[in-house]
């Protein structure tokens, strides 16, 4: 067995469920994951090789043969595609000798693409061995590669001063925070984190449980289920072992809040996580922060380090009998570990691959122990309401949406960023306020959302009852073709199923395919009736939220822009579809004919 593979088998105890990080470990110091090192890896944790294999090929970023020197990814969403996102594309291309997805000649540079690195407001943005770079032109492009085959470096590109990657300064060095307003509940400076958790210590956790309840605090994820409750289940449940999760994966296009929190906020986070762990009863906590976020592992590895220096994290916090303590779990890429179930697969080494529900992760998680999965925005909720109280919390938003909501805003708007807005403000008001005067479409959280049209749904107010809204905001004005739009959602769902069940496997492809026929017109009225039965087989018996959701571009649209359907759609004649290609069909006939014809001459 390898020494090196040997030394990293005894750091993590051979243990298995910390496979992923191993993986890891293996690509960071050999660039990829050999054959040998898959056949060392199941051998120190009693695995088949073809176990470690299911793992490993899951994930986009790992890989099981040489992907250049320095490894190149390039965000493709929709946001990035409505700026010079070509001509970035096309400077990497020709700077570096190769076409997206392959490795140059000298083995010097591999080229791939990233469906979504989280900096929607401020793309064309790529990834450079972990690395960010952002507001790319072709010029910046020419540069960077130049000095990449100088021996340069991404860091030392990115990063001139030589900062230290546990600073702020560092993270700032690569990406802009873009905080667009005054916060009433997020970003707060000065807290004094001891007070508060002394006086989240001094109560009861069904005291922390009932104030999380009073303020009606919702999970900030997207699905908004009411966290007390979500923390009363986990105390009632029973288990030798109870863990804290920190869902730091958004993957959805449009979606970089959680991504300013953990930067300019961490510590609220971290707050977050012990107070959850003190209401459920919980002394392992466990943030998922996904691999295009590895520019932050090192500051956040910090911060978790002072809180253990000062006494608020380890065994007997703050004096009393209470013991957490918090690890970093990295992903490698997946979209579908943003599902709390998948993520859980995930942290125990496995493909993300959701679960089956019931039972829930707050009966049976992580390693089969309860477990609350909760989302970084809504973490820093709850360190905010123990510090003022549920009272101060309800007198924001509205009756049914206590508090505030964090939109990560950008498209066609003259200030994209992250804005914090009051729950019961209203579509116009937020787009007023970004600067978007021109706008014909907004698309609320991600693609997995929903398209509004703002010239009849411009009164609609963000609120639970209404625009729930998962962070995302991306706008549109009048001179996008919002059906390449949609042919860029379905391409996302298409390529991020997990593909364990059919109805998503098959039928996502299946739907991208017939707006690729619309839109090349060549679809009739037929192909939109099926659209929507198969729409409905999708949502009715897919196994998780991708599933059911993956239809949601196309539905949407068709029911608030029907007129970019129709005047592609044309009329069948016939028995024969549009999108029959008789010549085609025909050709195939003759070459089979031709080669038995040969054949027989013969």
């Amino acid at each position: 067995m390898n020494k090196k593979i040997r030394a990293l088998l005894k750091q993590h105890n051979s243990d298995k469920t910390r496979l992923m990080d191993m993986l890891w470990d293996i690509q960071n110091q050999q660039g990829y994951i050999s054959e040998e090192a898959v056949a060392s890896l199941a051998e120190g944790l009693n695995m088949s090789c073809d176990d470690v294999r299911e793992t490993l090929s899951f994930y986009h970023f790992f890989k099981d043969r040489p992907f250049g020197e320095h490894k190149i990814y390039l965000c493709n969403t929709v946001i990035a595609k409505m700026g010079n996102y070509d001509e970035v594309r096309a400077a990497l291309e020709q700077e570096i000798g190769t076409s997206f997805g392959h490795v140059d000649d000298s083995g010097m540079f591999g080229l791939g693409d990233a469906n979504c690195i989280g900096l929607s407001d401020q793309e064309p943005a790529m990834m450079v061995d972990q690395v960010v770079f952002t507001d790319l032109t072709a010029e910046k492009v020419q540069d960077i590669i130049k000095q990449l085959k100088q021996g340069k470096t991404a860091v030392e590109i990115a990063n001139p001063d030589g900062v230290d990657s546990k600073d702020i300064a560092y993270v700032n060095a690569m990406v802009a925070e873009n905080i667009r307003t005054e916060s009433n509940v997020m970003f707060k400076a000065d807290r004094d984190y001891k007070a508060i958790l002394q006086t989240c210590l001094n109560q009861l956790p069904e005291e922390i449980i009932t104030t999380i309840t009073e303020a009606n605090l919702r999970g900030r994820g997207g699905a908004g289920f009411p966290t007390g409750l979500k923390w009363k289940m986990g105390r009632d449940a029973e288990g030798e072992e109870k863990y804290v999760i920190c869902n730091a994966d958004e993957g959805e296009p449009g979606t970089f809040k959680d991504r300013v929190l953990l930067s300019h906020s961490p510590k609220d986070v971290l707050l977050g996580m012990i107070i959850a762990a003190h209401a459920i009863g919980s002394r392992h906590g466990i943030i998922y922060l996904r691999c295009e976020y590895w520019y932050l592992k090192d500051y956040l590895q910090q911060q978790i380090q002072d809180f253990r220096d000062d006494g608020l994290l380890g065994a007997q916090i703050l004096g009393a009998d209470f013991e957490f303590d918090i690890r970093i779990q990295m992903g490698a890429g997946a979209y579908i570990c943003g599902d709390e179930t998948a993520l859980i697969e995930s942290c125990e080494g496995k493909r993300g691959t959701p679960r089956v529900k019931p039972p829930y992760p707050i009966q049976q998680g992580y390693l089969g122990m309860p477990t609350s999965v909760n989302n970084v925005e809504t973490l820093v909720n709850a360190s905010r309401i123990i510090e003022e109280g549920s009272a101060w919390y309800t007198a924001m938003g509205t009756d049914e949406s206590s508090g505030t909501r964090l939109l990560s805003v950008s498209g066609d708007c003259d200030k994209p960023g992250i804005y914090e807005i009051e729950w019961g403000m209203s579509l116009n008001a937020v787009l007023q306020m970004v600067g978007a005067n021109s706008a014909k479409a907004v698309q609320i959280s991600g693609p997995a959302g929903d398209c509004l049209s703002v010239a009849k749904e411009g009164e609609r107010e963000f609120c639970y009852s209404d625009l729930s809204c998962n962070g995302s905001l991306m706008v549109f004005d009048e001179s996008r073709d919002l059906l390449n739009i949609v042919r860029d959602f379905m391409e996302f769902f298409a390529e991020e199923s997990c593909g364990i069940c059919t109805p998503c496997r098959a039928g996502g492809v299946d739907l991208l395919h017939k707006v690729e026929r619309i839109i090349d017109g060549r679809g009739c009225q037929q192909d939109l009736d099926e659209v929507i039965n198969w729409s409905k087989l999708l949502k009715g018996t897919s196994r998780c939220g991708l599933g059911t959701a993956s239809p949601n571009p196309i539905l949407a649209t068709l029911e608030k822009f029907p007129e970019i359907y129709q005047q592609k759609l044309v009329k069948q004649k016939g028995p024969l579809l549009p999108s029959f290609d008789m010549e085609k069909a025909m050709s195939a006939h003759d070459l089979a004919y031709k080669n038995l014809v040969q054949e027989d001459a013969e």
